[in-house]
């Protein structure tokens, strides 16, 4: 099985000029004989690296509401025409694709994880269950119905999203559900990122495909709010994509510093193998000391009830 994993960044803001990007960058890899293409966090809308928008405790200005009126308007609305040009490029590649989007859904938006199979329909559809640090005060948060491993024909595909591979309970539940391939799309360039996906890929016996953005100064608008003025190749994420195999070997990457596409054969027959000696939610657990509770249905804020009479 050929896979890929794009490092690249749309300009943000330029909706348009994101979705172009996405069918080049997916043409490519298709004809690179790719049958799954890993796509980076935010890809789509844009992550809005060193932005504070205006906020601090107790206090928010109206040229930080300018800046998320700015961002809320690039997002990608499920359904809905950019959703649907996805859609498209998709299904003319013919192949698996994950890619990372900034969601609007009535007045929140969303760090997503989308899973598209090869006629382009919409088969996974992860929201990042905890946002990180200032990410928390544009993105909502996901739900139990969002801790899914989908069967494709490649395999069994979970999707984590940048700091979910930090939360522990998380990769339990993936485990859990048996995955098989792990794509972690994410903005975390630092070196470390890289031993976090060889651990994640021995302790689930799975493969990890990480995809991450490289963005410069210049994807970013001119009058976009940096405490300091960089020149336009200064680098905003500096990339750090790999795919790793169930053993944690390194089968690509990591790439710094520059866009990259990341091609490499998987072979599935090393999983039956790893078992072996390792499975965490099976022969290598202890259920009867220590057990992960999964709540599948999300809450709900606004709920009709009854008439009681």
């Amino acid at each position: 099985m050929r896979v890929a994993v794009v490092q690249a960044a749309a300009s943000l803001f330029e909706v348009g000029g994101g979705l172009g990007l996405f069918e080049v960058l997916l043409r490519r890899a298709r004809d690179a004989g790719a049958e799954l293409v890993v796509f980076p966090e935010a890809f789509l809308g844009g992550y809005p690296k060193g932005a504070s928008f205006g906020a601090t405790v107790g206090e928010r200005t109206s040229e930080g509401r300018a800046l998320f009126a700015r961002y809320r308007r690039s997002a990608i609305e499920i359904p809905g025409e950019s959703f649907d040009r996805v859609r498209a490029a998709v299904a003319d590649a013919g192949c698996l694709v994950v890619v990372g989007v900034v969601e609007r859904a009535g007045h929140t938006l969303y760090c997503s994880s989308l899973l598209f199979d090869q006629a382009g329909t919409l088969i996974g559809h992860h929201r990042k269950l905890m946002p990180t640090g200032v990410e928390r005060l544009i993105w909502g948060q996901g739900d139990g119905s969002d801790i899914a491993v989908i069967p494709t024909d490649l395999g069994r595909i979970g999707m984590a999203i940048c700091w979910e591979s930090y939360l522990p309970l998380y990769r339990a539940a993936l485990y859990e559900q048996g995955v098989e391939i792990y794509c972690a799309p994410t903005v975390d360039a630092r070196d470390v990122w890289t031993a976090t996906m060889r651990h994640i890929a021995v302790e689930g016996r799975c493969f990890v495909l990480s995809a991450n953005q490289f963005a410069t100064r210049g994807d970013y608008p001119a009058d976009y709010p940096l405490d300091e003025q960089v020149p336009p190749e200064h680098p905003m994420i500096n990339g750090g994509s790999c795919v790793v195999d169930p053993f944690g070997e390194l089968l690509a990457g990591p790439v710094f510093g520059q866009p990259e596409l990341l091609v490499t054969d998987l072979d599935r027959g090393l999983l039956d193998g790893a078992y072996l000696d390792l499975d965490v939610t099976g022969h290598y657990s202890r259920p009867d000391l220590l057990r992960l509770d999964h709540t599948p249905r999300p809450p709900r804020a606004v709920t009709t009830r009854p008439d009681r009479g």
